[in-house]
């Protein structure tokens, strides 16, 4: 059996997007003859958590927890803003970009500084045949830049998103900016193999101007089938369901702006319609939703166990996505919307029609509006919702391909891909 060392910030008992795609690494990898240890955050190193999803981790997986978080989060917990999966937008934008002044790539970069000094111990043990980083946040992948240029050991730089001060967020100064393309740079020529989780993103790296990367792999987000027990709907409500972050996503305010419009224009909705909002958010969103008279109507529940999240998509009359707003998020497919798509629900997504996240939800029968605009989506909203109150119920409806994106088969893939650069650096 091989193994390897991954360095991912994101690891159960931390909750969010960024915690599944490792997970199902170690859950899937042994059983393609890969091994893992995983140097990750301390368990109360992010303001979300899912303890639930710690069961789901091989008790063969070895994890070397580094302690101390990113001093953006430290910064949070200090000001009490971060707790029960909500936070203060406006306290969290504000120092996000302070950060960007002082920390190059990204404020983890101490948490990385240690956790390279961690996993360059572990490797001098002898039993490690490879490595794996997984961002954001962009720093782990230094760390692990650090142990491959001290080891000699092949090295898989992994791509959850692009790289986030090139591509989502505004570098403050021309200084800034040409040393965060130097840094990308440097993960992408000196990575024995880049993997990137949406097509665009895979095809952007080889001609980007940052610099080349030897080899490139598309290896997509995907999902764990859920045990397909009976589904109890309500059959006394017409149920929109979101699950995943919410936080700083513009089209949270589009959402209740359509619910408000929809509800003056259509007084007998409010008994009928109810939109659940299933993940960490900000305070600002709720407040807004209050505002708005929205009470009885839209819930923001946190972030409940994942499973829970699961059981609420196979439960919904609709299921909503959505991505940050800007050219700079087109390369971002979400990961749940391989979640939504295996729980065969209606799908409704305010996406630009040229983005692949919208390909994706087009080739399986889902419908796609342009984000940004309450009168678009409230149009849409009303139609399902008259639909429902005629009677129709749709069928589950799970697209055939998507048996090619369940995270055991795209473990497979890394397997074959970790032989390969494993067996090159051998050679």
């Amino acid at each position: 059996m091989k193994r390897v060392l991954i360095l991912a910030y994101f690891f159960p008992p931390l909750g969010g997007g960024g915690v599944y795609r490792v997970l199902s690494f170690v859950r899937h990898l042994p059983a393609h003859g890969w091994s893992c240890t995983v140097v990750c955050a301390g368990a109360g190193d992010y303001w979300v958590s899912d303890p639930s999803l710690a069961a789901s981790v091989p008790a063969e997986t070895e994890v070397l927890r580094v302690p101390g978080g990113s001093a953006l989060s430290a910064w949070l917990r200090l000001r009490r803003d971060d707790a029960g999966g909500r936070r203060s937008a406006r306290a969290f934008a504000s120092l996000r970009s302070l950060s960007s002044w002082w920390w190059l790539p990204d404020s983890y970069v101490g948490w990385a500084k240690r956790a390279e000094r961690i996993a360059r111990e572990r490797a001098a043990r002898g039993d490690i045949d490879a490595l794996l980083s997984s961002s954001p946040p962009d720093s782990v992948h230094l760390a692990a830049r650090g142990v491959a240029r001290a080891t000699r050991l092949p090295w898989v730089a992994d791509f959850r998103d692009p790289w986030i001060a090139g591509h989502f967020l505004r570098s403050p100064t021309p200084w800034h900016a040409a040393r965060q393309r130097a840094l990308e740079a440097s993960v992408l020529g000196e990575a024995s193999l880049v993997l990137a989780a949406s097509r665009t993103h895979a095809d952007l790296i080889p001609a980007g101007p940052q610099g080349r990367a030897r080899a490139v792999l598309h290896l997509p987000n995907g999902f764990e089938p859920a045990p397909r027990a009976a589904v109890q709907r309500d059959a006394d409500h017409f149920h929109v369901v979101f699950t995943g972050q919410l936080t700083l996503m513009d089209d949270i305010a589009t959402l209740l702006d359509a619910v408000a419009r929809l509800l003056a224009r259509d007084p007998g909705a409010r008994a009928v319609l109810r939109v659940s909002l299933f993940g960490p958010y900000d305070r600002d969103g709720a407040t807004r939703a209050r505002a708005l008279g929205l009470d009885g109507v839209v819930r923001f529940t946190g972030l409940p166990p994942h499973a829970e999240t699961r059981a609420a998509q196979r439960a919904a009359d609709l299921l909503l996505l959505w991505r940050p707003h800007g050219d700079g998020f087109r390369t971002m497919v979400p990961g749940k919307l391989y979640e939504y798509l295996a729980s065969g629900r209606p799908l409704l997504a305010l996406l630009e029609p040229s983005d692949e996240a919208a390909e994706l939800v087009r080739r399986a029968g889902g419908e796609v509006v342009a984000p940004g605009s309450a009168e678009v989506l409230e149009r849409a909203l009303a139609e399902r919702l008259a639909r429902w109150r005629a009677g129709e119920r749709p069928a589950d409806r799970v697209p055939d391909w998507l048996g090619g994106h369940t995270r055991e088969h795209l473990a497979g893939v890394l397997a074959n891909a970790l032989d390969d650069v494993s067996a090159k650096a051998r050679a």
